[in-house]
């Protein structure tokens, strides 16, 4: 049996792992932190249980495909269900909009506050439908490695994906009210680009979710991450934890092993980097084994927005809230300034609640709730010092959602757990503290995302949301499909 080594238990990780201990390697996972799933993972406190990464899963199927082909079923594992409503947005009028899978539902709404904008609705989606067929065989489920690959990606296609405006270009185009064109550009911060710069091929998105479905994990979505580990550990992985990289070790073109933070070394014949393929090719990688200009290239890569995150344990409930929440800003253009121009926390910003005690009872004490708060924030950068700003913003974003509905939310905290962007890069190594991989704030990013495997060496395959195909539950588990594939083509070969 061939050694296989995999850095990070992420859900990357997790995947490659599964997939390789299926085919016959001897799997080694080697995870830096405590537990796996990397960002995707949850805190417990106080009676309080909260999900601290993704809170939304979408494309199931990708799922579904990997345990089939490990041969066991995801039914075994856990159960998903679609929510309803999606999601409730609150607009700075005091404007409410639940938005719904079913879109008779959902035009029904829009009915009520933005008439003109009721059938546009379904003309956008059924655009952003015609983008996903546009897309997903030549790109998303493509490895764009070889030329094989390439001749795949039709050049005519760019005038069909709409890969030359932006998200907020085209959006504006389709829909009239200020209501519906920002809950359309919303969707881009799932990949932590701005809507303001990100090609409009992102307006695929939308489909993603309104029209394949949008669903809810029972008991949290780190069961998914716990199952994972499960399926891979039922194959033969073998996983060790608080057990950090320091450098990849390399032999003329070929990755011989591993060096740990302990000095221990592993040999492997081959390796799967879960890690951030900049921290990977920049950190991991020797000087000596990698052109200055390859590190210097993977540097320059914009990172994704990263995230400020509240999650607060509250002993009351408030009837408008829904399991998934957004409170608009009132100045969306200028919240994605802040954020990617301006390197700073917004000053009206929009926020995410995730609620999960209104499907989930366990996850709060009785007439309580679990508040998980996303804000979008700036990767890291030397202008910012986490220390100082953190507990002021979050008093500032308590005191805002107090004002956008929440009532006496600050008298209602007996539990508060704050993840700044600094927190990120310190326990995910994500690059400058990056939520969702790189970004895709130019219309070639899907071009200058790391490939799945790094063509100056024989054995080294790289997986996550920093690499090919992008960001998300679902992305990151084709990457590891997609690694998988370079794998076979190259023992075929």
């Amino acid at each position: 049996m061939k050694n296989a080594i995999v850095i990070g238990a992420g859900i990357g990780g997790l995947a490659s792992a599964a997939l390789l201990a299926n085919r016959g390697f001897k799997v080694t996972v080697l995870e830096k932190n405590s537990a796996v799933g990397g960002k995707m993972n949850q805190i417990s406190s106080n009676g309080y249980r909260f999900d601290t990464g993704p809170s939304l899963l979408t494309m199931p199927f990708l799922l579904e495909k990997l345990f089939k082909e490990c041969g066991d079923d995801i039914n075994n594992y856990f159960e998903f269900e679609e929510l309803e409503p999606l999601c409730r947005y609150f607009y700075p009028d005091g404007t409410l909009f639940d938005n719904f899978s079913d879109r008779k539902k959902t035009v029904e709404q829009i009915q009520s506050f933005a008439p003109e904008d009721s059938e546009n609705y379904s003309r956008f989606l059924d655009r952003s439908e015609q983008i996903y067929d546009g897309t997903a065989d030549a790109f998303l489920f493509n490895p764009l490695y070889s030329v094989q690959d390439f001749l795949k990606v039709n050049p005519l296609n760019f005038l069909d994906i709409d890969a030359f405006s932006t998200v907020s270009e085209k959006v504006d185009e389709y829909v009239k009210s200020d209501y519906l064109r920002q809950f359309f550009k919303r969707f881009t911060t799932y990949n932590g680009s701005s809507p303001y710069l990100a090609p409009a091929t992102l307006n695929v998105i939308p489909h993603v979710e309104l029209n394949q479905g949008g669903y809810y994990v029972k008991g949290g979505l780190y069961k998914i991450a716990e199952s994972l580990h499960k399926l891979a550990v039922s194959l033969g992985a073998e996983f060790t934890f608080n057990s950090e990289v320091s450098h990849i070790e390399v032999q003329s073109n070929v990755i011989s092993g591993v060096k740990l933070d302990d000095g221990t070394t592993l040999k492997c014949d081959l390796l799967f980097s879960n890690s951030d393929a900049t921290e990977t090719i920049v950190k991991l990688l020797p000087d000596q084994s990698i052109s200055k200009r390859t590190k210097t290239r993977q540097q320059n890569i914009e990172p994704s927005c990263s995230g400020f995150v509240l999650m607060l344990g509250c002993k009351k409930s408030w009837a408008d809230l829904k399991h998934h929440n957004i409170f608009f800003s009132s100045n969306y253009k200028k919240e994605f300034t802040d954020i990617f121009k301006n390197k700073k926390l917004p000053e009206d910003p929009t926020i995410y609640v995730a609620n999960t005690s209104y499907s989930d009872s366990e996850h709060a004490p009785e007439n309580a709730s679990n508040l998980f708060i996303l804000i979008n924030a700036p990767y890291l950068s030397e202008t910012q010092n986490w220390d100082n700003i953190s507990s002021s913003y979050s008093n500032f974003i308590i005191h805002e959602l107090e004002k956008r509905g929440l009532k006496d939310l600050s008298d209602s905290i007996e539990f508060q757990k704050v993840i700044t962007p600094e927190d990120f890069y310190n326990l995910y190594r994500s690059n400058k503290g990056s939520i969702y991989g790189t970004s895709s704030n130019n219309k070639f990013s899907a071009f200058v995302r790391p490939r799945n495997k790094v063509r100056k060496f024989k054995n080294l395959y790289l997986v996550g949301g920093s690499t090919h195909p992008g960001g998300g539950i679902p992305l990151v588990v084709q990457s590891a499909f997609n690694a998988l594939e370079l794998l076979e083509r190259q023992v075929i070969g």
